[in-house]
């Protein structure tokens, strides 16, 4: 015998049609959240990981900025200390002429000078006194030159004055004072076996 089928079998094959579309609509919309979340889990990895390492720079950052202003203090402190050793090296260098000065004017002041003051600015004097002549003055001026301290004499200005009832000459000098080469003392003769 034979069979008729008599069912719709295109509403079948519709339906069927439907339901095949829902499911791969289905699985098309799991796949693609899926698919999503991986990307924003690994955006977000990748996010965290970026901020670490920010995070990590700028602490590192903070601790060079420390480092570089500490470098920084011990570099004007070093300064410093080197300003105050060459302070004190020149103090200690110059603590003699004052001395030397003082031992060089006793030695070449010509009686019938004296010495009004003294001042020192450095490496240069000025000294204002009185003279009984002109000639005294000069005799000073040479004698400055002579020294072995003392160079560059210069008279500013000579003028006449009266002190009490005698006329005498107020005068200016300026001159400099200066460590000549001195002679070096000879050497120790030396032993024959040497």
């Amino acid at each position: 015998m034979m069979r008729i089928n008599l069912l719709p079998h295109r509403a079948e094959k519709r339906r069927a049609r439907q339901i095949q579309f829902i499911a791969f609509s289905v699985i098309s919309v799991l796949l693609g959240a899926m698919l999503v979340g991986f990307v924003q889990v690994a955006i977000g990895t990748q996010i965290s990981y970026q901020e670490r390492r920010n995070t990590y720079l700028k602490d590192e950052t903070a601790k060079l900025d420390a480092q570089i202003a500490e470098i920084k203090k011990l570099r004007e402190e070093t300064k410093a200390l080197l300003e105050r050793k060459d302070t004190v090296e020149k103090l200690q260098s110059d603590r003699s002429d004052a001395v030397h000065l003082l031992d060089q004017m006793l030695r070449i002041l010509p009686e019938g000078v004296y010495l009004k003051s003294l001042k020192q600015s450095g490496k240069k004097i000025n000294l204002v006194g009185y003279s009984q002549s002109n000639a005294r003055v000069s005799t000073l001026m040479r004698a400055i030159d002579d020294s072995p301290w003392l160079e560059s004499a210069t008279l500013v200005v000579v003028s006449s004055t009266r002190v009490g009832n005698n006329r005498i000459s107020e005068f200016t000098l300026n001159f400099s004072l200066s460590v000549k080469a001195v002679p070096a003392k000879p050497a120790a003769p030396k032993g024959k076996g040497a």
